[in-house]
């Protein structure tokens, strides 16, 4: 499921739940303190700085690949 879809996309998602999750609380009238806003910020930036340290880049090369590249005729 999550192979089709984009970083961006996730983390677009992630922020944008967390801005509905701090919406819902400013309308319920929850009071927030200092504590509070550096928890959730916190809890609301560690998913994502994991998710772009963690996500699969470009594959490496494997050693047949290095021994024998693609692109050259074999003769």
């Amino acid at each position: 499921m999550l192979k089709d879809v984009s970083r961006n996309r996730l983390m677009g998602c992630w922020f944008a739940a967390v801005a509905l999750i701090a919406a819902s609380m400013i309308a319920m009238g929850v009071n927030v303190f200092n504590s509070t806003t550096a928890l959730l910020l916190t809890m609301s930036m560690v998913p994502p700085a994991m998710m772009l340290l963690l996500w699969p880049g470009v594959r490496p090369a494997t050693v047949a690949e290095v021994l024998y590249p693609s692109n050259t005729p074999n003769p």
